[in-house]
């Protein structure tokens, strides 16, 4: 379990496929720290830590992971969200995030205004998924609110501080997301559209 709140952003140091698994190799501050076992999401999807070094730790994403998030297009040197899994009796400082990617979506138009930005996002709403005004949404495991949302698209504004903080900094018109839905909507959503 995650709150969406990214404690930094690490770098890929190399990537080794094998057979359908892709090994991803991270440098970060936070590998010192890190356990064999331990919960990691990397931009928003949860990856168990299986080597640690000094500076770096490895994980590895199976190839449906591969085939639903963004983590199979990472190259070596790619920035990547970074964040450990809460502890319990902490503050929820953002939303509950389970590190499960609903889907991906593409990064429609970046809009700079007066020192802040919004970004707007579309996906495939026959997925079923859905998002509310004021409603959360997690963008490559970083915890936002939603504005104008509409049927398969929304927005959210990113302050500096996010900005400077995530790998948002990195996305342009046409970067691919991984999202995960609010998980109070996702079951509000089964109930009343049941299965599809």
């Amino acid at each position: 379990m995650f709150t969406g709140i990214i404690e930094q952003v690490g770098k890929i140091k190399k990537l080794t496929k094998e057979g359908s698994n892709l090994h991803i190799e991270i440098t970060s501050n936070l590998a010192s720290e890190l356990k064999i076992d331990q919960s990691v999401a990397h931009n928003g999807v949860c990856l168990t830590v299986v080597k640690v070094k000094s500076d770096s730790y490895i994980v590895t994403a199976i190839d449906e992971t591969l085939q639903k998030t963004n983590l199979g297009n990472l190259a070596k040197g790619d920035s990547i969200n970074l964040e450990r899994a809460m502890k319990l009796g902490d503050r929820l400082d953002g939303h509950i995030v389970q590190g499960h990617v609903d889907q991906v979506g593409v990064c429609r138009s970046i809009t700079e205004e007066k020192g802040s930005w919004i970004f707007t996002f579309t996906y495939k709403a026959e997925k079923g998924n859905v998002t509310i005004e004021k409603g959360s949404i997690t963008i490559n495991g970083v915890s936002l609110t939603v504005v104008n949302s509409k049927e398969n698209e929304f927005s959210v504004a990113i302050i500096p501080y996010t900005y400077g903080h995530t790998n948002f900094k990195k996305l342009k018109k046409g970067s691919t997301v991984n999202l995960e839905f609010d998980v109070v909507g996702k079951y509000v959503a089964r109930i009343t559209q049941g299965y599809r």
